[in-house]
């Protein structure tokens, strides 16, 4: 029953601020009612032309082609690693910027999604400057999932209904975040000229991706003399070298550790070392305590030692269904002593500890340098064997197809205008014709339907729990505080959420050490349960009061909102 009654309450009191938030979302709509609609050009097809170039016209299916693989995990079950994710494409539902400019959609939230297209002819960039650029419309925003794409190698087994995490890719880019991971990938394979394996280098300090609703553009350049620039939105975010900004570095190190150098036994290389000639003092101590009575110390002249600490308290009574035989005698509940409120103290004064000016604890030896030391140890350097120098690892190898192949636990990941190709300039004419267009008609919008500084709010009072829920119950809570210290039934009156609040708290916590106190069987259990009925009916004439005080700030709200819409749907007549 406790708990029914702890639940109850605090059902309340959501309701209170339920109320409050209904009341505000109504004003919402009906103030965005009047936002102007932002005009919107139309979709019309690029002329650029690359080895690569989508933006998913009618006959994109032609083109790609969804993966129902399995990953290549063998631990991991086939319902959990199957690329059971959908595809469509279709016109972004958030801030869209052109009428009728589709992209290739991620469907379904937490599942694997693998879709692929084939070059018509393998991309060979050596002697060459890459550029891939891509958009990503994060509609859901991007909580924890991938948006990256995959540049796969061109061999004999690229079939499109077979691509997985396991396809060879020799490049991998785009925008990654989950958990303490936010970066934009880029990952490049190289091949090893000696051995023939292939290793992932991974970029040094990546940049952050946009997390927005607006379509982002993500650009990577490779040029011939090995250096690459990431833009993001068009905007220089990263530089460097392919040589010299990835971990594990293209070119190993010319010498490396002799494996077979092992530290001679007799090496010293403890740098300081305990003095082995001191010798503690004869006047240490090390028993002498850290703390010692305080023998200068005397007791306050306003000291009461014949006064108790907790007296009885004067204002219990003793609960009509109280039984002796049953409870035992009743004894009342103690209280501070008020006498002791104004004065040093009550009770026995005993005289306070100080530190113990003889105290040294224990003795160690100081440190010295060590006369034996000889450095850190380090093995001897022999050339390395495995040792190899490409200097021209943007010479990537040849790229057959492109490929999405990520997870993502929110849906509705839009991509589109993907140009895989060597000019700089026709990358930029495309973002001119694509990206610029529809990211100033998305930012209008946007800007648009976001409250305008002008209608921030001049006062607690106007404050919207939705727009910012902090800041909404620090003012009010705040307010709540300045009315109470000059008139509490007022403050419930004008701020009933907070009081409400205040309220459920209470009674929660109260609830919770009766429960504890009944629960032990102990001897104090009858006066806990007087107090707890005591404390109930107050908390029920506190609670009844807010509630009036609510009805009366709903219906003012509902009043207002009236008014409002009134207000716009006259302005719409007109």
């Amino acid at each position: 029953m406790r708990l029914n009654a702890v639940l109850a309450s605090a059902v309340w009191s959501s309701a209170v601020l339920v109320g409050q938030v209904r009341a505000d979302a109504v004003a919402d709509a009906a103030e965005s009612a009047t936002t102007s609609s932002i005009e919107k050009p139309t979709f019309t097809p690029s002329e650029v032309k690359a080895p690569f170039f989508e933006q998913f016209t009618d006959d994109w299916e032609s083109r790609w082609s969804p993966s129902h693989a399995k990953k290549a995990d063998d631990k991991a079950t086939e319902e959990e690693w199957a690329y059971v994710g959908t595809w469509a494409v279709e016109e972004p539902h958030v801030l869209k910027g052109i009428e009728g400019d589709k992209g290739l959609v991620v469907k379904n939230p937490a599942a694997h999604h693998a879709i692929s297209a084939k070059f018509d002819k393998a991309l060979n960039n050596k002697g060459k400057t890459l550029v891939v650029q891509y958009e990503v419309k994060l509609q859901n925003g991007l909580e924890c999932g991938g948006a990256y794409m995959k540049l796969l190698k061109d061999n004999k087994a690229l079939h499109a209904e077979e691509f997985s995490n396991a396809s060879p890719y020799v490049i991998m880019f785009g925008p990654d975040k989950c958990g303490s991971t936010n970066k934009v990938h880029f990952i490049f394979k190289h091949k090893n000229p000696k051995t023939g394996e292939y290793e992932e280098k991974h970029l040094k300090s990546p940049p952050i991706p946009r997390n927005t609703k607006l379509t982002a553009l993500y650009t990577l350049i490779v040029k011939p003399d090995q250096t690459f620039e990431i833009r993001v939105d068009g905007e220089s975010v990263k530089t460097g070298s392919l040589l010299e900004d990835f971990s594990p570095s293209v070119n190993p190190e010319k010498e490396i550790d002799d494996p077979k150098d092992k530290k001679p036994a007799d090496w010293v290389d403890e740098a300081r070392i305990a003095d082995p000639e001191a010798t503690k003092p004869e006047d240490w101590d090390e028993e002498a305590p850290f703390e010692i009575v305080d023998e200068e110390a005397t007791k306050p002249e306003d000291w009461l030692e014949d006064e108790p600490a907790f007296v009885p308290d004067p204002e219990a009574e003793k609960p009509e269904d109280w039984d002796d035989e049953e409870d035992g005698d009743w004894v009342p509940p103690t209280v501070p002593n008020p006498k002791c409120d104004e004065v040093s103290g009550c009770g026995k004064w005993t005289p306070p500890l100080k530190k113990n000016p003889a105290f040294k604890g224990k003795w160690t030896a100081p440190f010295i340098d060590n006369p034996a030391y000889k450095g850190v140890w380090k093995p001897r350097k022999i050339a390395n064997p495995d040792y190899f120098e490409d200097k021209t690892p943007s010479n990537f190898e040849p790229i057959g197809a492109i490929g999405f192949e990520i997870w993502t636990m929110q849906n509705d990941i839009l991509f589109d205008n993907i140009y895989v190709g060597h000019s700089i300039e026709d990358a930029e004419k495309l973002q001119k014709e694509t990206f610029d267009v529809k990211y100033a008609v998305e930012k209008a919008e946007d800007e648009a339907t976001r409250p305008k500084p002008s209608e921030k709010p001049k006062s607690p009072m106007d404050l919207k729990f939705a727009d910012d829920p902090i800041h909404y119950i620090r003012e009010k809570f705040d307010l709540f505080l300045a009315i109470a210290k000059t008139d509490p039934i007022e403050a419930i009156r004008f701020v009933p959420e907070i009081a409400g609040g205040i309220g459920v708290i209470a009674v929660t916590i109260f609830s919770i050490l009766v429960g504890a106190i009944f629960s032990g069987g102990s001897a104090a259990a009858p006066q806990a349960k007087a107090a707890a009925t005591k404390a109930k009916e107050t908390a029920q004439d506190a609670k009844a009061k807010t509630a009036e005080a609510v009805s009366t700030g709903t219906e003012k709200s509902e009043t207002e909102v009236n008014k409002r819409t009134t207000r716009s749907s006259a302005a719409a007549s007109e």
